[in-house]
């Protein structure tokens, strides 16, 4: 028994011993293979290749595999040109994909390279392979290449390029390239491109403003009632410090105090709220409180691309106070109608203009740079979400407020005009007769007159093609002398300072806080000619898409007999045989002759937006 014992005490080692030493040759194998791959790597970066063997390749690289929204570093690799840009989001819209692209600062170079630029697509195979653990081989059969739609500055460190949607079994998971090059946007290896979210336009934290202590949010999927106010107490805001996530959660959350249609208030978290300076750039969203089956409130993040802004850095003070008047529209493809209503209404005495761009591609970014070297103060406001005008013009009542005292919200087809313009006529008007800046004099005449007033709104006389088939040459004002007899509607100037804290509006016209009014102008004192039904070639562009949120597209079934349609057309693009001499029940040449007695150059004969440029304050 002794002896056996010991024979199993002499046996132990002996096998232990040999598997440690298959262990320490294996781990000696293995360090050596290691170190052998690694000199072959080194190796290839070190001895120089021919130029014919090289082949430049454009790559992004993965910051955060983990993250929903992978940031894409393009770089061009053939140590002349680096592009430090990173695609942060993707939207997909009815007609086109757009991509949020991010710089360390806002330079315009991105828009400058933007005919270098190309749009990449992958077929859905490599989508599926690379989720699948694949390879997800880059042959040409899996790629298509098409060239961006456009490239426009957003925010203050934010571009966006627009793409073309993709064709069938290419994925809408899209990329940049650069022309002329057969490199791609390649993943570093082992990235998960499955990953990355295509956002739909209908669903989506899209934009996000700085007001005092409160965060106010814009956000799509929320599907709140038109002009009302819905219960803040079903949303939160949530928000991420800087790229900082946990788990890839927003890390800060606050209440909503104010919901109404597509637009939250919340409060900012403290922490933000002691460094206001620095809250530009951080990461919101909108979470919906729901209840689990065990009462355990949750909160659902609605997804999102947007990150507070400030509107400081944008400013164009007076040197003293602010402007009396300014001006905020909605345009898609209105270059050819901005010049004449700007410099009408320049006249009359508006000083400041917000044109809020929804997708033009008409060359009204060239028109408006114009305008503001001939001194009309006008800036452009790339506004790319489609179906927000009422979100959009909350948004510049917040970009307004610290430079205006005064607001008008119309669209470029609206005129104002007063029907006692002359001299003899002041007995007919409460606050004087119409001539230079006799708009802007109105308004602080009112204002002076009561504090109480917050929203001025006057009546809109609607326009039609007024026998003409072709645009009139003199301008709208001068060429649509045909009208319907009763307006409808009203369009509204206001007080950025008075608004209620929802921001609700409908149709022009804002909610004001408890204690201000609104004031209906008398027709005898001011009307809009709203030249609505123009020639068909212009009047069928409506057709594309209408702006605003809460109002059906003409060519959806629906609301057909409401005033937001036009009468006895229905929903296609089909030109009706009597459409010149539609429309029209009373002639109307009022505004025709004022513009005629008043800004006719006497030396030419010709309006000022009739030469290519001048200015005429």
């Amino acid at each position: 028994m002794n002896t056996s014992r010991k024979r199993k005490r002499i046996f132990r080692p002996s096998y232990y011993s040999s598997q440690s030493s298959t262990y320490l040759f294996s781990v000696r194998s293995f360090v050596l293979s290691f170190s052998f791959f690694i000199f072959l790597y080194l190796i290839s970066y070190t001895i120089p290749f021919s130029s014919l063997a090289f082949r430049p390749v454009l790559v992004i690289s993965s910051l955060a595999s983990s993250s929903s929204n992978i940031a894409k570093r393009i770089q061009e690799f053939d140590g002349f040109i680096t592009f430090p840009w990173k695609i942060e989001n993707r939207v997909l819209f009815p007609d086109h994909v757009l991509l949020l692209v991010s710089s360390l600062k806002k330079d315009g170079l991105i828009k400058k390279s933007a005919k270098e630029l190309e749009c990449v697509y992958y077929g859905k195979t490599v989508l599926e392979g690379n989720s699948n653990g694949s390879s997800g081989e880059r042959d040409p059969s899996i790629l298509v290449k098409q060239n961006v739609l456009s490239v426009d500055e957003y925010d203050e460190c934010r571009s966006i390029v627009r793409c073309p949607l993709p064709s069938m079994n290419y994925s809408s998971v899209v990329n940049l390239g650069r022309r002329g090059k057969s490199g791609v946007l390649e993943e570093d290896t082992g990235s998960l491109m499955n990953i990355q979210t295509v956002h739909s336009w209908e669903n989506v934290v899209y934009a996000a403003s700085l007001d005092g202590n409160t965060a106010v949010v814009f956000v799509k999927g929320l599907n709140l009632r038109s002009d009302r106010e819905s219960n803040p107490r079903k949303f939160s805001c949530h928000f991420g410090l800087g790229n900082r996530k946990i788990d890839g959660r927003f890390v800060l959350r606050t209440k909503a105090l104010t919901a109404a249609q597509e637009v939250v208030r919340c409060s900012l978290p403290r922490s933000v709220q002691a460094n206001p300076d620095k809250a530009g750039g951080i990461r919101v969203t909108v979470g919906i409180i729901t209840y689990g089956r065990s009462r355990i409130q949750e909160h659902v993040l609605v997804p999102s691309v947007a990150k507070i802004s400030s509107f400081k850095s944008e400013e164009k003070k007076k040197s003293e106070g602010k402007y009396v008047l300014c001006a905020c529209t909605m345009v898609w493809n209105q270059a050819s109608a901005l010049r004449e209503w700007i410099m009408y209404h320049a006249w009359l005495g508006v000083e400041r203009w917000f044109i809020y761009d929804n997708n033009s591609d008409d060359g009204i970014e060239e028109v408006i740079q114009e305008l503001d070297l001939e001194g009309y103060n006008v800036t452009r406001h790339v506004w790319p979400w489609i179906k927000t005008q009422e979100a959009g013009f909350s948004h510049c009542v917040l970009r307004a407020k610290d430079e205006c005292n005064w607001v008008s919200f119309m669209d470029v087809d609206e005129f104002f005009y007063f029907p006692y313009s002359k001299p003899r006529h002041k007995r007919f008007r409460k606050f004087g007769y119409a001539g230079q800046n006799s708009l802007r004099t109105l308004v602080a005449n009112i204002s002076s007159s009561s504090r109480s007033i917050a929203e001025i709104r006057t009546s809109c006389h609607s326009f039609g093609p007024s026998g003409l088939n072709s645009p009139p040459s003199q301008g709208v004002t001068g060429g649509y002398t045909c009208r319907l007899q009763s307006p409808e509607r009203h369009k509204s100037i206001i007080r950025p300072d008075a608004l209620d804290n929802t921001l609700l509006n409908v149709v022009h016209h804002f909610h004001l806080r408890k204690g201000f009014k609104y004031l209906n102008l008398h027709q005898s004192t001011a009307v809009i000619n709203h030249y609505k039904y123009q020639v068909w070639e212009v009047f069928r562009a409506k057709f594309y898409r209408r702006v605003a949120t809460y109002v059906a597209d003409w060519q959806q079934n629906q609301n057909e007999g409401s005033r937001d349609r036009v009468p006895g057309l229905g929903t296609e693009a089909i030109e009706p045989p009597d459409w010149p001499i539609k429309f029209c029940e009373v002639w109307d040449n009022g505004l025709r002759d004022f513009v005629s007695a008043n800004l006719v150059d006497v030396s030419t004969g010709m309006l000022p937006w009739e030469r290519p440029s001048s200015h005429i304050i």
